[in-house]
């Protein structure tokens, strides 16, 4: 594995082909207070990109531009979360995506338990350490613990979702994941503007205090 780190924006002529993994790290979870820090990037291929966002500005046009891209597939693992932090810094709308949270969530019934660790462990046997998951991303000088933990998160996207998409067509459920994944653009949306924790399509909603 080799590990690029970039600072502020990916460089000029990076080609990632037609489907990037992709995932986030942030100062914490909170949609209104944490800010986006870092984006790690992967084309499959054993290597992973890590972009150091300037948090002062998010001028990273480059990023920008391929997350847009309608030509690539963006692999997340619970993209709902990423999609709202790029949506709200870089006010960029994350498109087409593919989420391996939400699809393991429509074919691994069988579990509740649909976190990265427990696919890549299930699905390809690699079993990941989670110990920098708590972690100062926001750190001027990242150690080599942290990046090889974001990284890790990239690298194995792509495999999971050539066996999760193959078990959505064997359940006959890849028209419901793909509707799931449109929708995740307004989702984030509803995140971003309060409804994080309202079922708007509930009978009877319930205001979160």
């Amino acid at each position: 594995m080799t590990v690029h780190l970039h600072k502020h924006d990916l460089p000029d002529g990076i080609d990632f082909g037609k489907s990037v993994a992709v995932d986030t790290e942030t100062q914490g979870l909170s949609m209104v207070r944490d800010k986006l820090c870092l984006v790690q990037l992967s084309a499959g291929d054993g290597d992973a990109h890590i972009v150091q966002m300037d948090r002062s500005s998010y001028d990273a046009p480059n990023l920008k531009k391929l997350m847009a891209d309608p030509d690539v597939v963006k692999i997340f693992h619970f993209a709902r979360f990423d999609v709202a932090m790029m949506l709200r810094d870089l006010e960029v709308v994350t498109a087409p995506v593919f989420c391996t949270k939400i699809a393991s969530g429509l074919v691994r019934t069988y579990t509740d338990r649909h976190g990265l660790k427990d696919l890549t462990k299930e699905l390809i046997n690699v079993d990941l350490s989670k110990q920098q998951q708590s972690s100062d991303w926001a750190a001027d000088e990242l150690t080599v613990a942290q990046l090889n933990y974001a990284a890790s998160d990239v690298l194995y996207l792509h495999q999971l979702k050539t066996i999760l998409s193959a078990r959505l067509m064997r359940e006959s459920r890849w028209d419901i994941a793909q509707g799931c994944f449109e929708f995740l653009t307004t989702r984030a949306k509803l995140d971003l503007q309060g409804w994080a924790d309202v079922d708007i399509f509930s009978h009877r909603m319930r205001r979160a205090d």
